[in-house]
């Protein structure tokens, strides 16, 4: 039962926090949970355990979980940034310049709710992650989405949050019921719920009209969790209000389990229906490069152009996926892990720079290199990586998917997917344009008039210049999150290691 106990430690820890049994240690016992639960994942996933149990009989659902190369490093990924972004302060901490007006976080009740969401944030997608039966993934799925809908309502920006819930709700809800009815098509017409059967019959027992319906059952439903232009306009309205931990684990963790079910569900299961709708969903993934790589370029607000990036980030990983072969499942989950650390890393400075400035607008705003310098390297990593330049975590995930998508699966139209590859090489150039703009907009100042009257010591608004503070809890996090970065971009072998095994079974996938 090592897995099961995993999966259990941050669930106890968050039931512990609302029954306040650990007033202020809220972040220790996130960070101590999230640590005993990675080294049970370790155990169970170096032994090879699992769990397969009767849940609900009537209904033949069964509680299976499993560890593999696929789901692993993710579940890897999950409980390192819910510790990190518990060494985040919560919005309303004093030196919160951002909400000074209106604490987010007031009184001992709300501050354990908060640390709660985090945890039942991550015990929710490790339980996805895990799962092994297609309604048990579903489950799981919803699980994640009330913590994450609190989190983004009651402690996001005062200004924004309502607007931003509602829009989470009615998207991610439409998502669910979408990705449901497909689940429950899916487990009618197979005979089962077992993924693992699901994924060795390859949907043989399905017509090709019923292979194809599920498909875009499945994949529509998936798409918004990703999300897929043109259903991603929850997105940036959640990220820009949500507070700096809630943005980290909605784009580390979040978006993930869209992507992962588009691997699990529909490619595995009904690989032909999936080939079917494949370019019109790398289509929709490249659209999505472009059109957030062009609003970064002229976006105002420094966490909205994040939030934007990471509509361009995850095209790259559809655009893999559609593609149909191994090598774009290997970017697709190199591409994900990627994304996972380096907008949390990004996530996590613009989070402190917003806290220090009041606003996270850019403009007025003196050189960080003048101001923090140690910061602005950090920023500079980030930035660095999500453009894309080699040796940091983004660049193999991205040339993987656009080599992936210049040699498709041989199911694939080649000509049109080799289109697909050069638009996207337009959109990978993009995201270094935007990045540059960033760093001469923060790193070097984007007004000369200001950085000068900060080094003269002349009349200026003391809200953009005065220098702020950085809390050792966020400089832990960030820094922890840019060594991660670096790794992955070095030593990408680390994650295919465990991988590529569990690809090279993956029914439908070509080489």
């Amino acid at each position: 039962m090592t897995l099961a106990l995993a999966l259990l430690v941050p669930l106890a820890a968050a039931l512990a926090l609302l029954g306040g049994l650990a007033p202020r240690r809220e972040p220790w016992l996130v960070v101590g949970s999230s640590v005993v639960s990675l080294g049970l994942l370790a155990i169970a996933w170096a032994g090879g355990v699992g769990v397969d149990v009767a849940w609900l009989p009537a209904l033949d659902l069964r509680l299976a979980l499993a560890v593999d190369g696929l789901s692993g490093p993710l579940m890897v990924l999950t409980l390192v940034v819910v510790a990190l972004a518990a060494l985040v302060p919560p919005p309303g901490a004093a030196g919160d310049a951002a909400a000074a007006d209106d604490r987010a976080v007031d009184g001992p009740g709300s501050l354990a709710t908060y640390y709660a969401c985090l945890l039942l944030t991550a015990a929710g997608a490790l339980l996805t992650f895990a799962a092994r039966d297609a309604l048990l993934f579903v489950i799981a799925f919803e699980c994640v989405l009330i913590p994450m809908w609190v989190l983004i309502t009651r402690f996001g920006d005062p200004s924004t949050r309502r607007e931003a819930g509602w829009l989470f709700v009615l998207y991610t809800g439409l998502g669910s019921v979408t990705l449901l009815v497909g689940v429950l098509a899916l487990v009618r017409l197979a005979g089962t719920s077992d993924l693992e059967v699901l994924a060795a019959t390859a949907g043989g027992v399905l017509t090709p009209g019923q292979q194809l319906l599920v498909a875009v059952l499945l994949t529509a439903g998936l798409a918004i969790k990703v999300p897929v232009w043109p259903l991603h306009t929850w997105l940036p309205a959640a990220h820009s209000s949500a507070p700096t931990a809630g943005s980290m684990l909605l784009a580390a963790v979040l978006l993930k389990l869209g992507t992962y079910g588009l691997i699990r569900l529909p490619l595995a299961s009904v690989p032909e229906g999936f080939a079917q709708i494949a370019p019109a969903l790398g289509a929709l993934g490249v659209v999505g490069i472009l059109w957030g790589g062009l609003v970064c370029l002229v976006e105002a607000d420094l966490k909205r152009v994040i939030a934007w990036s990471s509509v361009a980030h995850m095209g790259f990983v559809v655009l893999a996926l559609a593609a149909g072969n191994q090598t774009g499942v290997a970017a697709a989950v190199l591409g994900n892990l990627a994304h996972g650390v380096v907008s949390a890393l990004l996530f996590a400075t613009v989070g402190v720079l917003k806290s220090g400035w009041g606003s996270g607008l850019l403009r007025d705003r003196p050189a960080l290199r003048d101001t923090h310098p140690r910061l602005g390297v950090l920023l500079l990593v980030g930035l660095a990586a999500g453009a894309g330049l080699p040796g940091l975590a983004v660049f193999w995930g991205e040339l993987g998917a656009l080599v992936a998508a210049w040699q498709p699966a041989t199911d694939r139209s080649a000509g049109f997917f080799a289109a697909l590859a050069v638009l996207a090489a337009v959109g990978a150039a993009l995201a270094g344009v935007y990045s540059v703009r960033l760093v001469r907009a923060v790193w070097l100042g984007d007004a000369s008039s200001v950085t000068g009257r900060l080094r003269g010591g002349g009349d200026c608004d003391v809200a953009t210049v005065t220098p702020f503070a950085v809390r050792r809890g966020d400089l832990v996090a960030m820094t922890t999150l840019a060594a991660l970065t670096v790794l992955l971009g070095v030593a990408p072998g680390l994650v295919m290691s465990v991988t590529q095994p569990v690809i090279e079974m993956l029914p439908g996938v070509g080489r």
